[in-house]
């Protein structure tokens, strides 16, 4: 028998036998190439992206008085295990986020003042509540910077916080005293007598 006459029949059996192969196998791969929608797993949303529209979760977002506290928090879990470096870093977040949340509240209070007094009043009160926080995260961080003998870091915001504060209030007082004890200053504050000769 001569090979040329068996060849054509060959050749088409096999042809035959790896397209029914390929039609059998081809369900397979695109089943494994083309997920169902269903079984796909959404995405995370970032939260510094600006065109993020997902509403603020007061309980879980960084951008809130709770978040703001959570650092808090963990600042002062960090100092406790005398991890100064990560305390400093916490505080300053928190420092960042209770200061973005008073400029926030008080440009909501302007922008509501003569228009509705009640949303004005309310914002201005969570400006003054975020700031007083911000200056408290101050004071912590700065006591921090001297912990880790940094004073030139710990002098400037012991005196954001006296000009936000008053020297008066209470923060602002102990500002001044660390202000002091840095020698920084060299007049102390409230000096003996100042407060009695003072008029009511």
């Amino acid at each position: 028998m001569n090979i040329a006459d068996v060849a054509p029949p060959l050749i088409r059996f096999t042809c035959l036998s790896l397209i029914a192969a390929f039609s059998l196998l081809s369900p397979v791969n695109a089943q494994v190439s083309q997920p169902p929608s269903a079984t796909r797993q959404p995405q995370p949303i970032d939260p510094n992206d600006p065109n993020n529209l997902r509403p603020i979760s007061q309980n879980n977002s960084i951008l809130s008085i709770e978040g703001g506290q959570r650092l808090l928090k963990e600042s002062d879990d960090a100092v406790s295990a005398q991890k100064y470096d990560l305390a400093a870093k916490k505080l300053l977040e928190a420092r960042q986020v209770f200061n973005q949340l008073s400029n926030f509240y008080q440009d909501l209070n302007s922008s509501f003042s003569g228009i509705d007094n009640s949303v004005s009043d309310s914002q201005r009160k969570k400006a003054l509540e975020t700031a007083q926080l911000r200056d408290e995260a101050t004071y912590r961080l700065a006591l921090v910077h001297r912990a880790l003998n940094q004073s030139e870091l710990a002098v400037p915001l012991l005196v954001q916080i006296i000009k936000s504060q008053n020297p008066t209030r209470d923060l602002g007082k102990k500002a001044y005293q660390q202000l002091l004890e840095l020698g920084f200053v060299d007049t102390p504050y409230p000096r003996q007598g100042t407060t009695s000769s003072s008029p009511k």
